[in-house]
């Protein structure tokens, strides 16, 4: 392949993959994953489902709401941003803000429904 033809290829997209592999590999970061953590340590019943959903996440890469609704059966959206997800078979909801360009995921929220019932969904932000 001569030098022209790569930059050819570069400018359309196409031989970005084989100059910088690490792109086709983006993770979803997960900011506070550590509560996510603390969380199954103490509620040792979520762990499993907690573990599923962060690999889940990890390497969904969505850049919607809608995305994200094809993929998880049972999620909740809140707003443009905002999601609750039913951990544990729906013992434990999860809220979780979404910048998608930066694919970022935020935990604002993951508790029992008697803890869930007394926060503003929307406006939560206890981590």
């Amino acid at each position: 392949m001569g030098f022209v033809s790569l930059c050819r290829d570069i400018s359309s997209g196409r031989g970005l993959h084989a100059m910088f592999p690490i792109w086709e590999y983006r993770f979803v970061r997960i900011i506070k994953q550590s509560t996510l953590a603390k969380f199954a340590a103490a509620n040792p019943k979520a762990k499993p489902a907690i573990a599923r959903w962060v690999k889940l996440v990890r390497a969904a890469g969505w850049a919607s709401m809608n995305e994200i609704q094809t993929t998880v059966p049972g999620v909740v959206v809140l707003n443009g941003e905002r999601a609750r997800f039913e951990i544990a078979g729906g013992s434990f909801p999860l809220i979780v803000a979404f910048a998608f360009k930066h694919q970022i995921a935020f935990i604002k929220f993951i508790g029992t429904h008697a803890e869930y019932d007394k926060i503003d969904a929307l406006a939560v932000a206890m981590y």
